[in-house]
Parts: structure tokens; sequence; C-alpha cells
């Protein structure tokens, strides 16, 4: 590995470390820790409204808002997915478009796609094309959504909602690398080369081999979301500490028979390759989960006063 690829990795893991720190700073220095006292007024209590009617029109002002947000949503992933369609038909890559770029990184090498049915190609590139212009549009998306939702929050909530996003995000993307460099490959080796002989090879298609690794990608994706998960039950007080560490020779047995229900192929050492990290994350989740304020749940439970 050169000078500069190291300096690459050590800035992208500086950044991720950083990202987090920045927000959680800002969002504490933004967002009050108590929501503010309304002054007392005897002004009566909102009645329930009396007609279909009065239920629209208090209704109406949310939905244009949540319409006017959807469209911008819309608009930003048509644009994205239009750099998405450049990608996929233009060599920007090394040299390569971005199909033959996943072919040469993932599969085994000399792996040639082919396709057996009309528009085949063109329909897998477009639909690449959109899955890359989510992804470039997820910022959008995500910050429409919290602002929709974020004016019914208390303080409380979005603390706990806006310092969670960099976290949830980089433990996502976390899992696609994982994904990319090792579950993925050793999948595609597995797959592609297993029961070939002189009379019989697997000659994969184009729609079978890009849904394998978007499935494969996504789930690696979604697996180290756990840490977040374990995190979030427990500060909402579902789980405890306590009770996911008196727990853990059936979360290896949950966590086995998971992970072989998501890797494609029956060997061992595959299972292995998305289980141990699976096992290792929940660990991480215990961890996090030592870390919960004793007294910070959303539903924190209000004791009576004693006479």
């Amino acid at each position: 590995m050169n000078q500069s690829n190291l300096v690459l990795i050590a800035s992208v893991l500086a950044g991720l470390i950083v990202t987090p720190l920045i927000v959680l700073g800002l969002v504490y220095w933004l967002i009050p820790a108590e929501d503010p006292i309304e002054p007392f007024d005897d002004e009566p209590v909102a009645e329930t409204p009396a007609s279909l009617g009065d239920f629209w029109d208090g209704l109406k002002p949310h939905l244009v808002e949540l319409r006017d947000r959807l469209v911008k949503v819309a608009i930003a992933i048509a644009i994205a997915t239009s750099a998405g369609f450049y990608l996929v038909n233009d060599p920007v890559i090394g040299g390569v478009t971005l199909p033959d770029f996943i072919i040469q990184q993932l599969a085994p090498k000399g792996t040639v796609l082919k396709a057996v049915q009309v528009g085949e190609i063109f329909l897998r590139y477009m639909n690449i094309a959109l899955v890359i212009g989510i992804i470039i549009a997820m910022p959008v998306v995500v910050y429409q959504l919290v602002a929709f939702f974020s004016p019914g929050l208390l303080n409380k909530e979005k603390r706990i909602l806006y310092t969670s996003l960099p976290i949830v995000t980089e433990l996502f993307l976390a899992g696609i690398t994982f994904g990319w460099f090792f579950t993925v490959p050793a999948a595609l080796d597995f797959l592609l080369g297993y029961g070939n002989t002189a009379n019989i090879k697997t000659e994969p298609t184009a729609d079978s081999f890009f849904d394998t690794v978007s499935t494969l990608l996504l789930w690696n994706g979604i697996i180290f979301e756990l840490p977040a998960i374990m995190y979030l039950l427990a500060r909402l007080n579902i789980v405890s500490t306590k009770m996911l560490t008196s727990t853990r020779r059936y979360a290896i047995v949950v966590i086995t028979i998971i992970a072989a229900l998501i890797t494609p192929t029956g060997d061992p050492y595959n299972l292995l390759l998305l289980a141990v990290p699976m096992y290792l994350l929940y660990e991480l989740g215990i961890l996090l989960t030592r870390l919960v304020p004793h007294s910070g749940s959303i539903f924190e439970n209000t004791a009576e006063p004693t006479v």
C-alpha cells in the first residue's frame, strides 16, 4: 500500500471519527436540554373536530407540507439519478464504466456476464443508476423527513435523533464497505466457481449477478446497524445491559440462523464470514448500552408521590 492510499484511509477514518463529535457538539449547543415552559392560561383545551370537514381542515396544512417535501425529494433523486446514469455508461472510473468496475473488483477474474432478454442490459443499467441516485440524494431525503417530523418532537427527542443520524449512517457505510471487501467477493468466488467442470460452466446473467451483489451489500449495511438499534432499545428502556448479557447464548444461535439465511452459499467459511462480525457487533451493542443514562429514556416513568 503506497503513501497516498495510507493518507486517504487515514483521512477517511479521521472524518468518520470527527463528524459525530462535531454533530454532537452542535446539537448540545443549539438545542437546550429542557423544553421551554409555556405560560399558564385559562384557555379551554381544543375539542375533537365535530365533523370530517373540520378534521380535514386541520390536517390539510400538514399534507401540503408533506407533498412539498416529497416533491423536493423526487427532484433530488431525479437529478442524482442522471449523474448515476452518467457513471453507468461512461468510462470515468479507472477508464471503465461502473458495471465493469464492479465486476472487476468483486467477481473472480475472467468473469463475463451475459444477457438473454431484449433490453435486459438497458433495464439493469437504469436500475443501477436509480440506486446510485437514491444513495447520492440520501442526505436530502433524510433532511426532508427530519424537517417534517422535527416540530412535533421534544428537545430530548431531537437530541437523540440528531446525534444518532451520523452514527447510523457511518455504521451502514461500514457494513457496505465490509461487504465490498470481504463478504461479496468470497460469496461470488464460491458461487461462480462451484461445480464447474469441462462440460459445466457457470455463466451468470447481468440480472442475477447484480441482484446478488446488491442484496449482499444491503444486508451487510443493515446488519451493521445492530449496535445502534440495541442502543436505541436500551434508551427506550425496552432492553438493558443485564438482559443482553444474559442472553448471549441465545443471541449466538439467532445470529447463526440469520447468517445462514442471508448467506447465499452453504459452506461454513462464508457463514462464519458473516456470523462472526454480527456477534462482534452484538458485543459492541452491549458496550453501548452501558453508556445509556439511567434516566435518559424517552418513555421515562414518573412515580406517584407518596403521602
